[in-house]
């Protein structure tokens, strides 16, 4: 009985630690006030028939704050990525020399920085949600261990052992949240 709550445990704290994962993943896409080469993580370009990642067929850099820089493999490449990016929606102008493309990543307005915001809590929530649904499965393992000869006193032992995890979860999704809203604001 010892083993099966030790395995509930780390079950609980693997899928709570991949919620954590998810969201700062999906943080890396929101951009706060300058430029990042995580800005094209979700751009897809059309390469030989296959939708494949900006980054796998070019070299993105972030030569200051405010600009990216795309240097395709293959100069064929310029145009197609620069209307993947134009068809992103991301708000970007490209600019295509011939050699490179750069992105001048504009300024954040104060309304911008709200929406960008939203988004971020909306993300944080989410991952909440994650770790909320993980401490309920945990708990209905346990539920069926007490079903199965597991003592109350274990089994609420146990309860116990998940809310503390939960709660240590939600402490590091808050804390990247307000981290990445304090970027947003940052003028």
């Amino acid at each position: 009985m010892e083993e099966d709550l030790s395995f509930i445990q780390d079950v609980c704290k693997e899928n709570m630690e991949s919620a954590l994962i998810h969201l700062e993943k999906e943080l890396l896409t929101i951009r706060a006030g300058r430029a990042s080469a995580n800005i094209l993580d979700d751009v897809k370009v059309d390469y030989y028939g296959t939708l494949t990642p900006i980054s796998r067929v070019s070299n993105i850099n972030t030569p200051d704050g405010r600009t990216i820089a795309v240097q395709p493999w293959e100069k064929k490449m310029l145009e197609p990525i620069t209307k993947a990016i134009m068809n992103a929606n991301l708000g970007f102008n490209p600019e295509n020399n011939g050699e490179l493309i750069r992105i001048s990543v504009p300024s954040l307005t104060e309304e911008r920085r709200k929406d960008l915001s939203k988004q971020v809590n909306q993300a944080g929530e989410s991952a909440k949600v994650g770790v909320r649904a993980a401490r309920k499965e945990a708990n209905e393992s346990l539920k069926k261990l007490e079903k199965e000869g597991l003592s109350e006193d274990m089994e609420k032992d146990g309860e116990e052992k998940i809310q503390n995890i939960t709660t240590m979860f939600n402490k590091k999704i808050e804390e990247i949240v307000a981290k990445k809203n304090e970027e947003i604001f940052i003028i």
